[in-house]
């Protein structure tokens, strides 16, 4: 976090990985061009048949499923597992298709609305720094 304390909630589950990207995702990438691409604030969360099959899969499925317990963006999933985004991606398409992880896709009329971004920048400032001080507008 910004004040060097970590995120809440459980530790990334390791140090950055060695393998390449095109290695875990089997040379596959996140169509971005083509808007099919998920976008990073999609909320993924593990279902109950997820849970159950943790213990048959690959380390960072496994990761990823274990992480999903309560439901996070994919943003904050590649950044909690320190996974790039669009491993993160793939590979939560992969887990929603065997019905492991369910994907929820926000609506995109809502995210171009501009009285939404409005409400994340004030909630963002009314967010204290370290000190426990909450912005004023005038700093």
């Amino acid at each position: 976090m910004a004040d060097g304390t970590p995120p809440p909630g459980p530790d990334p589950v390791g140090p950055a990985p060695a393998v390449r990207p095109y290695l875990v995702t089997a040379g596959r990438v996140a169509d971005a061009s083509s808007g099919r691409a998920l976008p990073v604030e999609t909320q993924v969360v593990a279902t109950a048949e997820g849970l159950d099959a943790l213990g048959g899969l690959s380390f960072e499925q496994h990761d990823i499923v274990a992480a999903c317990r309560l439901p996070q963006s994919l943003a904050e999933l590649a950044a909690r597992l320190r996974l790039h985004l669009n491993v993160v991606r793939v590979l939560a398409e992969d887990l929603r298709a065997e019905g492991w992880l369910a994907v929820y896709v926000p609506d995109t009329e809502a995210t171009h609305d501009a009285s939404v971004l409005r409400r994340v920048i004030d909630g963002l400032r009314a967010v204290p720094d370290s000190r426990g001080v909450v912005p004023s507008d005038t700093d």
